[in-house]
């Protein structure tokens, strides 16, 4: 949900109303519509969704012929925020067999037309990190995760 929420601040008018999507978008490179779910990073499924995702692709696919819908199988994809194709796990990559999965720079270029707004990114995020402190944020968490720990060994 935060990168959906994410993606539609950056560019609005991306969400979807299509269960299973989390954005639509015209593909820049395609020139298509895209049916995306959007996923985090390279290893950020487990194999119970890999059904799940197929199960939505197939149902969008269902209702697109009845509709007389020219969607394809290449329209709908998985797209994946961060990483690179060699970092995919091997969910992602039973997924790929069938639907593309469409991670990290490909993403965001395919998504925004700039070819270099994956690296942008990146260092944007960089420079805000380096600017926040969150010694205080890490101090709480571990001191929450300690008092969590001692009352379960009590």
């Amino acid at each position: 949900m935060r990168i959906q929420k994410l993606i539609s601040e950056l560019f609005e008018g991306f969400g979807s109303t299509t269960s299973g999507i989390n954005i639509e978008f015209i593909d820049s490179i395609d020139k298509r519509k895209k049916y995306c779910q959007l996923k985090s990073g390279p290893n950020t499924i487990n194999s119970n969704d890999i059904e799940t995702i197929i199960g939505h692709f197939k149902g969008i696919t269902n209702l697109a012929r009845t509709n007389n819908l020219n969607i394809r199988i290449n329209d709908l994809i998985v797209g994946v925020i961060y990483g690179d194709e060699k970092e995919l796990s091997s969910h992602y990559k039973r997924i790929n067999e069938k639907y593309p999965v469409v991670i990290g720079q490909d993403f965001w270029y395919r998504l925004t037309g700039k070819e270099n707004f994956y690296f942008d990114l990146i260092h944007t995020v960089g420079e805000v990190a380096l600017e926040v402190d969150g010694t205080k944020i890490l101090k709480e968490t571990i001191d929450a995760l300690t008092s969590e720990i001692e009352v379960k060994l009590l």
